[in-house]
C-alpha cells in the first residue's frame, strides 16, 4: 500500500498586504503531497517499480474557512486542452505556478518527469488543475476539481478526478511521487479585498490547531480517460495546521 506525507498552511497572497495566517483574513493555501510506494511499472532498471498512478485527490478544509467566489472569472476545460492557459482570462488564475515530480515510461526505462501545475476557477464554483510536461515526454493533464459541503471538523472537501496519463501505448501509466502547489487568489473592490478563501475567525481553532486532511486514490477501473486497469486502493492523511499567532 503506498504511503503519503501531506502538508497545509496559510500563507499571504502576492501583492495583497494584511493577507495570510491571520484570523478572518484572506490567504492563499500552499500544499505539499508527497507519495511513496513500489510494484507498479516495474522494469529491470527499477526492479521495485513506482507508486502506482493517482485517480483521485480528495482535500478537506478546516472547520471555519469560507469561500468567496463571486467576482471572479472561469476557464473551461475545453479551453486548457485546446489552447492552454493563454486562453484563460487573467482574473481565472487560480494559484502560482507549482510543480508535480512524477514518473513516466521513456522508452523501456521508467524515468523520472517535473512537470509544471497550475490551477484556474472552473464553471460553477470548482477547480481545474493544468499539469504540463515537456522532457523526456510531453504531457498536457486536466484534472477537474469540485466543492462539496463537508461536516464535523471540515468545512469544504475539494474532490479532483485525475485522468489515466499514457506516455507510451501499452506501457505502464505515469505515476506521481511529490505535488506542491500554492493556490488562492484576490482581486480588489472599491479599495476591499476580496479573497477567494478566508482564514476561520478566532475562537474557531481548536486546541492543536485546525484539522485538515487528505484522501488519496490510487488506480480503479472507471472506463474512458480514467481507466487505470488496476484495483483502486485510497489512503488518507488527517494533517493538524497551528492556529494563527494573532
Amino acid at each position: 500500500m503506498p504511503t503519503i506525507t501531506a502538508k497545509g498552511r496559510a500563507v499571504p497572497i502576492p501583492g495583497f498586504p494584511g493577507t495570510g495566517n491571520f484570523y478572518g483574513k484572506g490567504a492563499d493555501v500552499e500544499a505539499t503531497l508527497e507519495i511513496e510506494g513500489s510494484g507498479y511499472g516495474a522494469t529491470a532498471q527499477n526492479p521495485k517499480g513506482s507508486p502506482p498512478p493517482i485517480s483521485a485527490v480528495n482535500v478537506y478544509l478546516p472547520k471555519g474557512v469560507k469561500l468567496h467566489p463571486s467576482g471572479f472569472a472561469s476557464c473551461t476545460e475545453a479551453t486548457l486542452k485546446n489552447v492552454g492557459p493563454s486562453g484563460c482570462p487573467k482574473k481565472s488564475i487560480a494559484s502560482a505556478l507549482g510543480s508535480v515530480l512524477g514518473e513516466v515510461t521513456f522508452g523501456s526505462e521508467r524515468v523520472p518527469e517535473l512537470a509544471s501545475l497550475q490551477a484556474f476557477f472552473g464553471p460553477g464554483g470548482g477547480l481545474l488543475f493544468y499539469t504540463a510536461g515537456h522532457s523526456p515526454v510531453s504531457l498536457e493533464v486536466v484534472s477537474t476539481g469540485s466543492f462539496v459541503r463537508s461536516s464535523g471538523n471540515y468545512s469544504w472537501e475539494l474532490k479532483t478526478l485525475v485522468p489515466a496519463v499514457a506516455t507510451v501505448p501499452g506501457a505502464p501509466l505515469a505515476s506521481v511521487s511529490k505535488i506542491h502547489i500554492k493556490a488562492g487568489a484576490a482581486f480588489r473592490s472599491h479599495g476591499k479585498v476580496i479573497s477567494y478563501g478566508t482564514v476561520p475567525k478566532k475562537g474557531e481553532c481548536p486546541k492543536g490547531g485546525f484539522f485538515g486532511k487528505t484522501e488519496v486514490t490510487f488506480g480503479g477501473m472507471f472506463g474512458g480517460d480514467r481507466e487505470f486497469g488496476i484495483p483502486p486502493k485510497t489512503v488518507t492523511k488527517v494533517i493538524r495546521v497551528p492556529c494563527p499567532r494573532r
